[in-house]
Order: structure tokens, then sequence, then C-alpha cells
């Protein structure tokens, strides 16, 4: 099965034999408010819809993805072949091939990462909690320590940025401010007042290419905040859990993988 062309193909340089992709809500066979292509077992849809659509998704990779149980944490899993789905994490890495790296995400920020070798890749989800983690140390802090531990490659991993909720979307409290501006005084940038009090608007991709920064990657694609990258406005692609809860009770999950072969 062809990577349908519906889906998102990341545009960045991969070493050869590692692949990347984004899913969207076409090319499954979930029934609304889920069409179509739902990948999340824990949103009310039919299980032998889910079950079809992670087929899909395994036979267009030629690779088995591994489902985490993300909990909006900083845990970063290390998963081969034999790594059941559901295991508790909000990042996981691999040296295998054949086994893909998967984020799920319905307005959290997908991150994907792969050494300039291509030894071993890696995923994040990285919603605004596990972004601003504990004392500056998140998720992607936590996945690039992972990543890197042992390892003999020379350089700093590349960097994919998958949608998310937008910057003109995503109103925030003071306390997620709070969060990031107490360990980093210049990502207050990345917050845009509103008129109504201690409410923001926030840039998810910008706060994560801050983090980033930090650790001195300068290589990151992807989301730059533009509005086709929102899942919130783009609705006819992306599924959104702000846009779409209040309204069915649920909303689909979409995947980034990246994988080695």
């Amino acid at each position: 099965m062809a990577i349908p062309t519906e889906w998102l193909v990341p545009d960045w340089p991969l070493p050869a034999g590692v692949h990347a992709l984004f899913t969207t809500r076409a090319g499954g066979t979930s029934v609304p408010p889920f069409e179509s292509f739902n990948l999340g077992d824990h949103v009310r849809d039919d299980p032998l819809s889910v079950d079809g659509n992670r087929r899909r998704l395994r036979d267009a990779m030629a690779a088995r993805p591994v489902f985490l149980s993300q909990v909006h944490g900083i845990g970063v899993a290390e998963i081969d072949g034999g790594t059941p789905d559901g295991t508790e994490a909000d990042a996981c890495l691999t040296t295998h091939t054949g086994v893909a790296c998967t984020a799920m995400v319905a307005d959290c920020l997908p991150v994907l990462w792969c050494l300039p070798d291509g030894s071993a890749v890696a995923a994040s989800h990285a919603g605004w909690r596990g972004l601003a983690g504990q004392d500056g140390h998140g998720v992607l802090e936590a996945t690039f320590r992972a990543l890197t531990a042992g390892s003999a490659t020379e350089g700093l991993p590349l960097v994919w940025l998958g949608p998310c909720i937008g910057p003109r979307a995503f109103e925030v409290g003071e306390e997620v401010r709070r969060a990031f501006v107490a360990v980093d005084a210049e990502a207050a940038r990345c917050f845009e007042p509103l008129p109504a009090h201690g409410k923001f608007l926030a840039d998810l991709p910008a706060l994560a290419r801050r983090r980033l920064a930090a650790m001195g990657i300068d290589r990151v694609f992807g989301n730059d905040g533009g509005i086709e990258w929102c899942t919130v406005t783009q609705s006819s692609r992306f599924f959104s859990h702000r846009r779409d809860a209040a309204r069915f009770g649920s909303t689909g999950r979409m995947a980034a993988c990246i994988w080695k072969t």
C-alpha cells in the first residue's frame, strides 16, 4: 500500500533509510465525528474501525507503529519490534528497523527527531505541559538526552515540527505563560495578551523552537506557526480536540511517525 496523497510527508533532509509521515483525517473507515482516519483507541470510536485504520498505517509504512499511552509528561521509552502498544510515555526512540516511533495528536505538537547518520530516530508528544516540564526540563529535553546518550554520532539531531493548534487559536491562562517565562524571560514574546485579564494567545511551535535552540539545535523544519499548520482552523484536514470535543464529546487522533528501513 502506498502512502495516501492526502497525508503529509515531511520535507526535510533525512539520511538514507529513514522515513517520516504525518497522517490527516483522510484515508480511513471511521464514521462521524471520527471521519475517517482516526487512530485513537480511547476516543469512543468503533474499535474495528480503529484497528482497520492502524493496519492501513502499518501497511503504508511497511513498518509497525508503536502507539504509546501519552500522559502529558516527559517519559521517554526505548522501543523495538516487541514493545507493546499502550506503553506509558510521551516520547519514544529506536535504533531498530521496521518499527516506527509514533506520536498521536489532535492539537498538541508532534516532534520528530533523527540523528545525522540515521542511527536512531525519535518522536515526542508536546502539549504545553510536557513542553514546559519542570524547571526548564520538559519532553524535548528528555528526548534529546535519551536520543544522544552514549551515541558516537557527530552533530546534533534534525528535528521536524508537525501540525498543532496555531498561535491564533491557542488561548491560555497566566499559569501557562508563567511556566515558560519563569525559566526563559524571552519566552514572553511567544504570548500575545488578550483583552480578557490573564488571557493570552500562545505560539506553541515558537516555544518549542526556543527550547530546541537552547539545546543548540538549529536544524528545525516544518511548522513555522503559519495557518496551514493549525489543527483548529484547518478542519477539513486535521482533527482538533479544542475545536470538536465540546460539540461532539471527543475527536479523532492523527499520528506523526518516523522509522528506519
